[in-house]
């Protein structure tokens, strides 16, 4: 699942993997759109991806709605140029571990090609790092989705 407030840059993210490219003109996500892609973990295993792209108005709602059920990961996303959605983003990473225990979430900073002046840091979330990345550039978006497919496998196994 992709997961964060309105304007972050989730569907971005996922259009950026699925189809190598990056659109500022695009409709708001309103409800889930899927989109299957298939990525290589470290390993060289290929690893099949379903992502749910949420809509950011559900907010902490989305955890307890029948979208997240049976989720393996999640990425909690953030825009680094607006402190409000990185504030939201620890919220939501606290619900993901109380309601979807099984499920890996990992925290991610977009937009990193608009703040690299500003010297915005990355905020530790229960001890891990958020994860940069530009929807933009292409900048982290792969090795973001391969990394959370790998860390689903491991947790898995």
């Amino acid at each position: 699942m992709l997961l964060g407030p309105i304007g972050v840059g989730k569907t971005s993210l996922l259009r950026r993997l699925a189809f190598d490219r990056f659109e500022s003109d695009y409709k708001t996500t309103i409800g889930v759109d899927i989109i299957s892609h298939d990525v290589t973990l470290p390993k060289g295993d290929a690893a099949r991806l379903v992502i749910w792209d949420t809509d950011g108005d559900f907010g902490q709602s989305i955890l307890n709605s029948a979208y997240s059920l049976g989720a393996s990961g999640a990425l909690v996303v953030g825009d680094v140029t607006r402190p409000q959605t990185i504030a939201r983003m620890g919220p939501l990473l606290e619900g993901c571990a109380s309601r979807l225990p099984k499920c890996v979430a990992v925290p991610v900073f977009n937009k990193i090609d608009l703040a690299l002046a500003s010297g915005v840091e990355a905020p530790a979330f229960n001890g891990e790092r958020a994860v940069r990345a530009s929807a933009r550039t292409g900048e982290g978006v792969r090795d973001l989705f391969a990394a959370l497919a790998a860390r689903i496998f491991e947790a898995r196994t």
